[in-house]
């Protein structure tokens, strides 16, 4: 698999990665865009987190707008992200 940037997503809206990721207590929610941006919401704080993603196999950066960098991967279709596991949301 190759990495995803954000010209490459735009035209692969259908990539498995893209869409809602959620903690199992719903306080944090985790939208990876089709156009290679994501959008985090915590508890009632909605867009708390912005910035744009890649994701080469398994593995994702993400460099969040106001400076810092983060990582994660999916393992057996969940996403394990800064100390949290996330679920997908069909």
């Amino acid at each position: 698999m190759f990495p995803i940037h954000a010209e490459e997503t735009m035209q692969k809206p259908d990539h498995p990665y893209v869409g809602m990721w959620v903690t199992a207590d719903g306080h944090v929610r985790h939208e990876l865009l089709p156009n290679g941006r994501y959008d985090e919401a915590r508890g009632n704080r909605e867009s708390a987190y912005q910035g744009r993603y890649e994701v080469t196999g398994d593995h994702i950066e993400y460099w969040d707008d106001t400076g810092f960098t983060a990582d994660g991967d999916f393992i057996d279709g969940v996403l394990h992200h800064a100390g949290m596991i996330l679920y997908r949301r069909e």
